[in-house]
């Protein structure tokens, strides 16, 4: 009986999304779509994240040295497709943008030595200016679909020494849409649970806590439960059928042979609103962005570009 309620209030969630146009913002598909905020965006027009109004509380603006304006690291946001059957739940690649990409970028270039792009970028795959950008960030990849001629240039990419950072999508069966997909691109390739004592937690941040002290849930549900011992986002679909309650947190990689990261998944956990939230509430700043989402967002970020 448990699980046939859930099972219809998690329905109900999807209908609501579809009656107040969630269903409609992350739909996807080529064309227009819209931000949280409800700021239209035409996907095949839009190249950063600058250009499109901030829906939270806004990010600073910055410059770089004359000079040295694409010597810097660069948040690319990929546009890509959404699987037509996606888990209930699953978003769409424009799921905190733009504050997100900005407000981390922002951070990273206050707290590091590392210049970064003051704009983002958005591309998708199929752009020739993918090979520019050694870094690439998808968010709610549970719902992913390649097109088949984006699987040749992607696995490419990856050969070539990019790596994609995958971050918020929960359950089984998200991750089993993401995983099959990249699959596709990777089909000899491994998932690994990095362990804690990882250098990738400890070479700007030393992250000491257990994994899941750093999972961070949407900010609508943290600020519900107010509470930082009941950070996983229940209930979301599992591979078999029923739900899954995602309490663990899991920060995946695949491999090159040489050990080499060219996908990292932080997977029942949702860095990018720690990003895109971090001016709305300062409890949820204290407690996830400053403890949790930056530290980490940080920490991958310098490690995937000094490796």
């Amino acid at each position: 009986m448990f699980v046939l309620a859930m099972a219809v209030m998690l329905l109900a969630s999807y209908c609501m999304a579809q009656r107040f146009g969630w269903g409609r913002r992350f739909g996807g598909g080529g064309g227009m779509t819209w931000t949280e905020g409800g700021v239209p965006v035409d996907e095949t027009k839009v190249r950063t994240a600058r250009e499109i109004a901030s829906h939270s509380s806004g990010t600073p603006e910055w410059t770089n040295a004359p000079g040295f304006e694409k010597d810097v690291f660069t948040f690319v946001r990929i546009i890509r497709d959404r699987v037509p059957d996606a888990p209930a739940r699953s978003g769409q690649w424009i799921t905190d943008f733009p504050d997100s990409d900005l407000n981390l970028s922002f951070r990273l270039q206050q707290i590091t030595t590392i210049r970064t792009d003051p704009d983002g970028r958005t591309l998708r795959i199929t752009d020739p200016d993918l090979f520019n950008y050694p870094w690439i960030y998808m968010v709610e990849p549970g719902s992913l679909l390649l097109r088949d001629e984006e699987v040749p240039i992607l696995r490419k990419y990856f050969l070539n020494g990019g790596v994609l950072w995958a971050d918020d999508f929960w359950g089984g069966l998200e991750w089993k849409q993401f995983a099959d997909q990249i699959q596709r691109v990777l089909p000899e390739g491994k998932w690994v649970e990095l362990p804690m004592d990882h250098p990738i937690f400890h070479c700007v941040f030393d992250i000491k806590v257990p994994k899941n002290k750093l999972q961070t849930p949407a900010q609508d549900l943290a600020m519900r439960r107010h509470s930082t011992d009941y950070t996983y986002e229940d209930f979301h679909q599992s591979e078999n059928g029923g739900l899954d309650q995602c309490r663990d947190m899991h920060v995946r990689a695949m491999l090159d042979e040489k050990g080499r990261i060219m996908v990292i998944a932080t997977h029942n956990c949702d860095n990018g609103d720690s990003w895109e939230r971090e001016g709305e509430n300062e409890w949820f700043f204290h407690e996830f962005s400053e403890k949790r989402g930056y530290p980490l967002g940080i920490n991958v970020i310098f490690y995937l570009m000094s490796h």
